[in-house]
């Protein structure tokens, strides 16, 4: 737990004056990020903040740590800078993309940064990411593919390059931005009208997820807090997220391998659940169900014990289906062993969600710092070891399992109320945070309001910022024929990446 003075703690899903932020000269405030770090927490948001001080354009960075064994937050800041700065990967990998991503947005280069090149910009003809060089291997016997951006299938773009050894992965470097959308400065001066529906499509599978974020950044920024049925809907929504999303991978995982009935159960079973989010809101993915506030739609009885009775049917058709699965040896020969990510690893380079309990870490905003109502109803930690993709398919399948047990108790005892409740308007020079668990793992929302209230700057971190760098480590020392199976099981989102 944080206890120096370069930064103030304060618990998810709440605010605090800017003035009241703690502010260091840069040097000293990366050193006492890299000690916090070295302490236990984890690196949640860096990012920068622009202002003109002194007549001088300048940037503070901004830091935010998770303190998970403390349920606490810690949020920092430095003083007014240009130029450069000494680079906190040298000696905390996880803040790999983060230092990129400022000096792409901002021009401070964080010096001693070992691989330091754009994320998202575009090249002068702006039509495709600005990628820089790749990093190669020497040598006789080794030969470079290329794999995308355009791949076979209906998927999202993204570029793979891979330096190989015969069939041997050595190295991978993965290259996004192909479809930068801009989601993060389109909420400059807000909250406009529109903003909530940016934000329920930063990752369309992820609506709920990131929609709960913002409501919930908003309503510290108010003081106010949702009422519990509206807490207690956002929490069914999420649930039936992680429900849909992890099925529909464990079924392309199968897929995958060739073992066709657990993949075509699992589609169609996926398509259950999604249809259980349209019966809870009109929409397969939750579009315009949570509102800061609270939730618009309320679930009566009649509909809460139909969702109960088909939640019930979809977990056991997925035992089945899983079952299936487990039960195949050609199936567990192709995944286990394969596409392994170590322990020491996911925690250097900063895992979250499934991926990072995958190796073994327990690490899960639901439990680790909780708000709405998993403060009082809390699906206990899915953790499993080996780091593969057994590993990464196994904690899906105990999350489905746990998901569904969480739905079917809390559709049993709904909480009575309202389900809404108005917020009051953005308090001024002030900064919120808000962490929510999405079916991919750890959503964070940061935002700084003006004199007036309105939004100076929003940041959006998805899980896949954090988890991009796993999948590149997990095919060392693979074929490149693992690949797609590789890339399955992190199933990471190039849209969250690219904002």
């Amino acid at each position: 737990m944080s206890n120096g003075t370069a930064f103030s703690l304060l618990p998810n899903a709440s605010s605090l004056a800017w003035a009241d932020v703690p502010e260091s000269p840069v040097d000293e405030f990366v050193r006492a990020t890299g000690a916090e770090l070295d302490r236990g927490g984890r690196l949640s948001a860096w990012f920068g903040v622009t202002g003109n001080e002194l007549g001088l354009s300048a940037t503070r960075l901004v830091a935010v740590l998770a303190f998970d064994a403390d349920n606490t937050l810690a949020v920092g800041r430095s003083t007014p800078l240009t130029g450069s700065y000494p680079s906190l990967t040298v000696t905390h990998p996880a803040a790999h993309l983060f230092e990129r991503e400022v000096w792409e947005q901002h021009g401070l280069v964080p010096v001693g940064h070992p691989w330091l090149k754009p994320v998202r910009h575009t090249n002068a003809a702006g039509n495709a990411p600005a990628m820089g060089e790749f990093f190669r291997v020497q040598g006789g016997e080794v030969h470079e593919v290329a794999v995308g951006p355009v791949h076979a299938g209906v998927i999202e773009p993204g570029h793979f390059r891979f330096q190989c050894a015969g069939e041997e992965v050595l190295h991978l470097e993965i290259a996004l931005g192909y479809q930068h959308r801009g989601a993060e400065n389109a909420t400059f001066g807000g909250p406009h009208r529109s903003t909530v529906n940016q934000m329920e499509t930063v990752a369309g599978d992820t609506t709920i997820a990131h929609a709960t974020a913002y409501a919930n950044v908003l309503e510290a920024l108010a003081g106010g807090e949702p009422p519990l049925r509206g807490q207690w809907l956002r929490a069914i929504a999420l649930e039936l997220e992680r429900l849909a999303n992890h099925t529909g991978d464990i079924g392309a995982l199968a897929n995958d391998v060739a073992f066709l009935p657990t993949a075509s159960a699992c589609g169609k079973i996926r398509g259950d659940f999604l249809n259980l989010t349209a019966l809870l809101c009109g929409n397969r993915f939750g579009r315009r169900l949570v509102r800061p506030g609270g939730c618009r739609l309320d679930l009566e009885p009649k509909r809460a014990s139909q969702m109960l009775e088909q939640t019930r049917a979809a977990i056991a058709e997925a035992e089945e289906a899983a079952a299936w699965l487990w039960d195949s040896a050609s199936v567990r020969t192709r995944f286990e062993n394969t596409g392994s990510v170590f322990p020491g690893q996911a925690a250097e380079i900063g895992l979250v969600g499934p991926a990072a309990r995958a190796c073994g870490l327990v690490r899960d905003v639901r439990y680790d710092h909780p708000t709405g109502w998993y403060r009082f109803a809390q699906a206990p930690v899915a953790v499993w070891p080996g780091g593969d993709v057994y590993a990464r398919a196994r904690v899906r399948w105990l999350e489905v399992r746990r998901s569904g047990q969480f739905l079917a108790e809390q559709l049993a005892a709904p909480p009575d109320g309202e389900i809404f409740a108005p917020i009051a308007a953005a308090a001024p020079e002030t900064l919120a945070v808000a962490l929510v668990e999405g079916w991919r793992g750890e959503v964070c929302h940061v935002a700084l309001t003006d004199a007036a209230g309105r939004f100076r700057r929003y940041k959006i971190i998805d899980p896949s910022f954090h988890n991009w760098t796993g999948l590149a480590l997990a095919l060392r020392g693979q074929a490149i024929s693992d690949f797609p199976l590789c890339n399955k099981s992190f199933n990471l989102s190039y849209c969250g990446f690219d904002l």
